[in-house]
This record gives C-alpha cells, structure tokens and sequence, in this order.
C-alpha cells in the first residue's frame, strides 16, 4: 500500500466519520425540540386540568376531568414515545449510513 492509498483511506475514513456525526448532531436537536415541546405541552395540559379540577362543582365532575386528563396524559405519552423511538432509529440508520458502502467494499 503506497503513501497516497494511506492518505486516500485516511481521507476517506474522516469523511465517513464527520458525515456519521453530521447525521448524528441533526438528529440529537430533532429529539431535543421534539422533548422540548412535548413538555411545554404537558405543562399546558397539567394546568388546564388543573383549572378544571379548581372549577368543578361536584365530586363527580372532579373525578370526569381527572379520568380525562389522565387518559389523554397517557395517550400523549405513547404517542411521544412511539415519536422519539422512530427518531431515535432514523438517527442510528443516517449515522450508520456512511459506512455502509465501506463494510460493503470490505467484504467484496
């Protein structure tokens, strides 16, 4: 192997890995907005319940508006969470990318 084909793997291999991070960085501020506003929501949604809770006048309005806070809590939160796990995949699959045609060439 010459000095050039040194230089050229060398190149290569830093180009694959700025690109991985690249990816990588993109992805981790998409989560990072994507928790961000699902807590800014959850905060909201808290104190609406919160209002409403203040606001009913019976025990059995008060029971109504918790069932349904808790129930749209929990929806919230499987759908956030089924979010964040497809982020989290997209993120895997674009920093893995870059070294997918390397591995490829590797193995011919």
């Amino acid at each position: 192997m010459t000095n050039e084909d040194m230089q050229k793997l060398g190149k290569d291999g830093m180009d694959m890995a700025m690109t991985s991070l690249g990816a990588w960085t993109k992805n981790a501020q998409a989560i990072a907005v994507e928790v961000v506003d699902y807590s800014k929501k959850s905060v909201e949604g808290s104190a609406a319940a919160w209002e409403k809770l203040i606001g009913a006048k019976s025990l059995e309005t008060a029971m109504e508006v918790q069932n349904q806070y808790l129930k749209s809590s929990y929806e919230d939160f499987v759908t956030e969470a089924t979010k964040l796990g497809e982020l989290y995949t997209d993120m895997a699959k674009e920093a893995y990318r870059p070294f997918e045609s390397a591995l490829a060439k590797a193995r011919s």
